[in-house]
């Protein structure tokens, strides 16, 4: 992942946010074989057991503009390991409206790195015109519910354990006077 800017979590830790590159497959493949079946669960709401070439291809050649994304990574060692991803990929029928998918790895998790990418990816979202998320989230999945809900106004629509949330992405005061904001830590 190119382009980093480093922050700090909630426990003094510290990654880089940085754009999704197509380099980024073998890291991106490799934070996947880390998270646990839980978690592959929740973000794809499926029991996946890899990424295919196809879906790593998809997950990593984004535009920027119609498809973010975001990766966290930290260096330990010396080694540098992806830890967590935030995208969204824009609506061809609803230009302003985006699928939201966020994950993070299960060692990384509760340190405030998934609130870090979402409100990130947000801010891109609106510098390309998308002004609503939805996500497809587990309904025990509180912790990301209450992520989701932090962004903005939601509505839900339940569908047997699955949610689709929807969040109006309101602008921040500073963006709204046209300034750019810099990122919080």
């Amino acid at each position: 992942m190119t382009d980093g800017r480093e922050d700090m979590l909630r426990d003094g830790r510290r990654v880089t946010l940085r754009a999704v590159q197509p380099a980024d497959a073998a890291l991106l493949a490799a934070g996947f074989a880390r998270l646990s079946e839980e978690s592959r669960f929740r973000r794809f709401l499926s029991p996946l057991r890899r990424l295919t070439p196809r879906q790593l291809e998809f997950l990593t050649r984004v535009d920027h503009r119609d498809h973010e994304a975001i990766g966290a990574v930290a260096v330990e060692g010396g080694v540098e390991t992806g830890v967590g991803v935030a995208r969204f990929v824009r609506s061809a029928v609803r230009p302003h409206e985006a699928d939201l998918a966020l994950t993070v790895s299960d060692e990384w998790q509760g340190r405030g790195l998934g609130g870090l990418l979402l409100r990130r990816l947000a801010r891109r979202a609106r510098e390309e015109g998308v002004t609503r998320f939805t996500a497809d989230v587990l309904a025990a999945n509180g912790a990301v519910l209450h992520l989701l809900r932090s962004l903005g106004p939601t509505t839900t629509a339940r569908d047997g354990t699955q949610l689709t949330v929807t969040v109006e992405l309101v602008p921040v005061p500073e963006e709204r006077a046209g300034r750019t904001v810099p990122a919080a830590s």
